[in-house]
């Protein structure tokens, strides 16, 4: 896999830059039908972050966005209805944002396996700072205290595949201001919290050094 950090980067522009990566994933599998898998690769995993933006999924309530256009400006905040899975989240400044665009035929991995995996690349990533993430039956992300009352989201998923190959991913909260969830019901949920790695250990986190550790425990995907 090729790891690349666009660093700050417009959703937009970001969003028409995967799309350029998959089309020519799903090209280069067209061309070289019939032939070992090894022949495409396995695609490549981008890390990001976004400028103050809100994204719906393909099949979420746009009744889940709970202020107009008019208070969107004036919160700086960009809205985007996009092609992934699940519903309403947000991107912004501290959160990093994955999308890996890889070729699940190559990797030998289903749909569900491939989420399973991404799930397991951040919890493992926030065991490493002391945190304990976990996982919640029905709601795909990684989760704190999942079974509580208090139970509080993390970690956002939202996956898209065309031809076996993906875009989308995953958004985890590290130094991100959490005031931004007050505007929607994120992921759909109106009785659990959000929290951030900022806010479980008290302290501010590198940015830098948390996507060195999210690389270094993604490439246990391919082993699936």
């Amino acid at each position: 896999m090729l790891f690349l950090d666009w660093g700050l980067i417009d959703y937009g522009e970001a969003w028409e830059r995967q799309q350029a990566i998959a089309a020519r994933l799903i090209a280069r599998k067209t061309a070289t039908a019939g032939e070992p898998a090894e022949a495409t690769g396995a695609g490549t995993v981008i890390f990001c972050e976004h400028p103050h933006v809100y994204t719906l999924g393909r099949r979420g309530s746009a009744s889940n966005l709970l202020v107009d256009a008019g208070t969107l400006a004036q919160i700086g905040a960009g809205y985007y209805h996009v092609n992934r899975g699940g519903d309403i989240t947000y991107h912004g400044p501290g959160q990093v944002v994955c999308y890996p665009v890889l070729d699940l035929e190559r990797l030998h991995v289903s749909l569900k396996q491939y989420v399973f995996g991404l799930e397991e690349t951040v919890i493992r990533t926030l065991r490493h700072y002391g945190v304990a993430g976990e996982r919640l039956a029905g709601a795909p992300g990684v989760w704190i205290d999942a079974r509580l009352p208090a139970a509080r989201k993390i970690c956002a998923i939202g996956v898209h595949a065309s031809h076996y190959v993906t875009t989308h991913g995953f958004a985890l909260n590290v130094n991100t201001d959490l005031r931004y969830y007050r505007y929607i019901h994120p992921c759909g949920f109106t009785d659990r919290g959000v929290t951030s790695l900022a806010a479980e250990t008290g302290t501010t986190v590198d940015m830098e050094d948390i996507k060195r550790w999210l690389q270094k425990y993604f490439v246990p995907l391919a082993d699936k």
